[in-house]
């Protein structure tokens, strides 16, 4: 056998499946970006196809139909928060808070877009619902050492309060609407979380 051909094959078959790849990213990209310009009803496989510089044909034998699309970049974008998100510690506040606003300073406005649209759009109350889910299931993780003395509606409570607190629309009213500096946000955080996480 042709060792040089098998190695030549190999990496032509490398660079199709990295282009492959590339070319994947970019429609989920373009998909994000449209949405983040208007109203999920201008999010067409034609727009789509023509910001990512490639044919409809193409995204539809990539991702499929439109709401596959959707799907796919909900669970593109899902992946890349839980990515960052699933690097707070435990039991360390500040590095928690700390890594909740590098998220939201970088990704608050998509989630603050899904929630203005849930009520018109089934899809994207799909996509919100599994935010909530993930954000809840983030901050028991996060504050578990500060829940686990607590049962019941105690810990079911306790756990709520922590899930306000972290929430993008907290962050929204303390970095936009009060225009608090990124450093006072989080000052304002650990003040608020003080209560519920000091040591005994």
């Amino acid at each position: 056998m042709n060792s040089s051909g098998t190695q030549s094959r190999s990496y032509d078959m490398s660079k199709r499946a990295s282009s492959a790849a590339e070319t994947g990213r970019r429609i989920l990209q373009a998909t994000l970006d449209l949405f983040m310009e208007g109203p999920l009803a201008n999010v067409t496989l034609a727009a789509v196809a023509e910001r990512a510089g490639v044919t409809v044909q193409t995204v539809i034998r990539r991702f499929g139909d439109r709401t596959a699309l959707i799907n796919a970049t909900a669970e593109y974008s899902a992946a890349n928060v839980a990515s960052q998100r699933d690097a707070a510690p435990a039991g360390d506040v500040p590095a928690a808070v700390g890594n909740l606003l590098e998220h939201y300073e970088t990704t608050a406005a998509l989630a603050l877009k899904l929630l203005s649209e849930e009520d018109a759009s089934p899809v994207v109350a799909r996509i919100t619902e599994g935010g909530r889910q993930y954000h809840r299931q983030w901050c028991a993780r996060v504050f578990a050492p500060f829940l686990e003395e607590l049962h019941g509606a105690d810990r079911d409570r306790r756990l709520a309060q922590f899930v306000a607190l972290c929430d993008v629309y907290t962050w929204k009213l303390l970095r936009l609407d009060a225009g608090l500096s990124r450093d006072q946000v989080c000052i304002s955080l650990l003040e608020m979380l003080e209560p519920f996480t000091r040591s005994p």
